[in-house]
């Protein structure tokens, strides 16, 4: 039976015929259009409804000062330039030139503010989905990677942005571009517009038709990408064992053929992405030479002027991106409702360990801990506890072992709140801890995992973080308690020294002590050690039990051990098995008893001795 949440698989590389296979977890790219989720992205457009009427004004004067080049253009052909008025010529060329003036005016102001709502947009969205994501409970990442959980917060949250900014303010631009040139031309001259209009729907056909390929094939390459994605993050926590076992030139191998995928990838899709552009401007060009045909008889009969055919055929030019343009928003649509599903997903999830709407302060405690009937499971499904039961005093230590996989660091999470019980109640100073709101209760635990998580930063500040009002005077007393000063002292910058990514630049142990400081340095009412002396060296560790006997007087301590030569002066020790606790009693008590205690002591001392003989 597991100790653990159950673990989730990670898909092996799998060598294919001279073309490498990586498995990766392709998620959906593309959802169907919901409205209902359409108008909750658009609530994160609210807190800046003033700059986006802004820039919709702004979108106006754009789309106006574009439209009115050509016309400007009719008038000076038609009214001055074939009349030879160039006086007025000149009035004209002046109004054209400040049109575009303004045209760029307002197009630059548009993109700047759209810009900054749109990163607004994108630091809301990710501020609510990490600050929510941070009161989640354990079990929910029992389940869900640590990569997959990120790209919420990158790539998904990325592409909401590109829609809630740009995307729909483009098209509401193009959409009043093509109102207006529609409105425009056949106000000049209907017949000639139906004319114009003959192409459209060979247009549509190519916009959705070869739009779907596109997206196919794109879809394709994002996937490749993903798998080399997948591929560098596995052999970059890999390494070590690749240069130890002398597999360079395998993963180079490995790696070559998901490279050589995702190139071959690639150029599909450019092969069929670079045809859409062209087949847009050919059927536009169709388009412009029916109107020419027909317009130059129109002209040769009088029934046009030059001018009129002349703006005629530049409103038709600029008739057909914003078509384009549509059809790509439409597929940008899909996108967005995939990637919003995701982080929609993450917002509803509700948190399984929440205050209670009557829940209270717990105040300082003395540090009694009672267990009743506990029991629990973390699929509902197999139970890791059973029919828990055990008092423990304030001030006293209590030591957890057993085989892994017993339960022991189930109790652990439960007592700290991590999960809930399924049955049962767990009881602090005679207060049920679901009563009590999370941050009273858990402020008065300490806590020293086996896997120790450095920080980025300073060493200073990760010993900080157990309290963030610590004086370094403090820092420095709890370092030198748990014998972490002297090697410290040795480091370049002292307590001031930069430590890499989760501590890159220490050894285990080293981790181990600065996460004792941690602990310590909180002052905790109740300090729990799940296997913390596990990686220290035996003269490190006999220094440590020393100066966590001194310090943990007065103090509720649990100690979860494998080493059961370090928890002899326990004042109870618990040994459990398959989720129950089978013995409970001192060292002392425990070894008359002869049980599973004694066995597991003598087992241990026998691969010692083994050990020590084989040196």
């Amino acid at each position: 039976m597991s100790d653990k949440p159950p673990a989730v698989a990670t898909p092996a590389p799998k060598a294919g015929t001279g073309r490498l296979k990586y498995d990766a977890d392709d998620e959906i790219l593309e959802r169907p259009f919901d409205r209902g989720q359409f108008q909750r992205l658009l609530s994160f457009l609210v807190p800046y409804k003033r700059p986006l009427v802004v820039t919709f004004l702004l979108m106006l004067v754009n789309s106006a000062a574009m439209l009115a080049g050509p016309y400007l253009m009719k008038t000076a052909i038609d009214q001055y330039i074939m009349p030879k008025n160039l006086a007025g010529l000149n009035l004209i060329a002046i109004i054209y030139i400040a049109v575009h003036f303004i045209s760029w005016i307002s197009a630059h102001y548009r993109v700047k503010i759209i810009s900054i709502v749109g990163q607004g947009v994108l630091a809301d969205l990710r501020h609510k989905l990490f600050d929510h994501i941070q009161k989640l409970s354990f079990r929910f990442f029992d389940g869900r990677p640590a990569g997959k959980i990120l790209v919420r917060l990158t790539n998904d949250v990325s592409a909401l942005n590109q829609l809630l900014t740009q995307g729909i303010i483009n098209t509401l631009t193009d959409v009043m571009t093509l109102i207006g040139i529609i409105v425009i031309i056949v106000s000049m001259h209907a017949r000639l517009a139906l004319i114009s209009f003959v192409t459209l729907p060979l247009l549509i056909l190519i916009a959705t038709r070869l739009r779907g390929v596109i997206r196919d094939r794109w879809r394709q390459v994002r996937r490749r990408l993903s798998m080399i994605n997948a591929h560098l993050n596995e052999t970059l926590q890999g390494v070590r064992v690749t240069q130890a076992f002398v597999r360079e030139k395998r993963n180079m191998a490995w790696f070559d053929g998901i490279n050589r995928d995702y190139v071959d990838t690639w150029m599909r899709a450019i092969r069929v992405d670079s045809i859409f552009g062209p087949l847009v401007e050919l059927t536009g060009a169709i388009g412009t030479m029916a109107v020419y045909w027909f317009g130059t008889n129109l002209l040769l009969k009088g029934g046009i002027s030059i001018g009129t055919l002349i703006a005629f055929t530049s409103y038709l030019g600029r008739f057909w991106q914003p078509i384009s343009n549509l059809s790509a928003f439409y597929n940008q649509l899909l996108v967005a409702m995939a990637s919003s599903e995701r982080v929609f997903e993450i917002l509803d999830t509700k948190p399984d360990v929440t205050d209670r709407p009557a829940a209270k302060t717990l105040p300082t405690i003395r540090g009694r801990v009672d267990f009743k009937d506990v029991s629990f499971s973390y699929d509902n499904e197999r139970e890791v506890l059973r029919d828990i039961n055990f008092s423990v005093e304030p001030g006293q230590t209590v030591a957890l072992v057993g085989h892994t996989g017993a339960g022991k660091t189930s109790i652990i999470n439960l007592l700290a709140r991590f999960y809930e019980t399924v049955d049962g109640r767990i009881e602090v100073d005679g207060v049920d801890i679901r009563q009590t709101t999370l941050v009273s209760l858990r402020s008065q635990f300490g806590l020293v995992l086996q896997d120790t998580f450095i920080f980025k930063g300073t060493v200073r500040e990760n010993i900080r973080y157990g309290r963030l009002d610590a004086t370094d005077e403090e820092i420095e007393e709890a370092a030198k308690a748990v014998h972490a000063h002297a090697f410290i002292a040795r480091m370049p910058q002292g307590y001031d020294t930069e430590l890499g990514e989760r501590g890159a630049r220490l050894s285990v142990g080293q981790k181990q002590l600065l996460s004792f400081a941690r602990a310590l340095l909180a002052d905790p009412r109740i300090l729990i050690l799940d296997e913390a002396t596990s990686s220290i060296d035996t003269e490190t560790e006999i220094l440590v039990q020393d100066a966590l006997r001194k310090l943990l007087e007065g103090r509720t301590s649990f100690v979860v051990a494998h080493r059961l030569s370090t928890i002899r002066g326990a004042d109870q020790i618990i040994v459990m098995e398959n989720g129950r606790i089978v013995e409970v009693g001192t060292h002392d008590s425990l070894m008359r008893d002869r049980g599973l205690y004694h066995s597991l002591l003598r087992a241990q001392f026998r691969t010692l001795e083994e050990a020590a003989g084989a040196e």
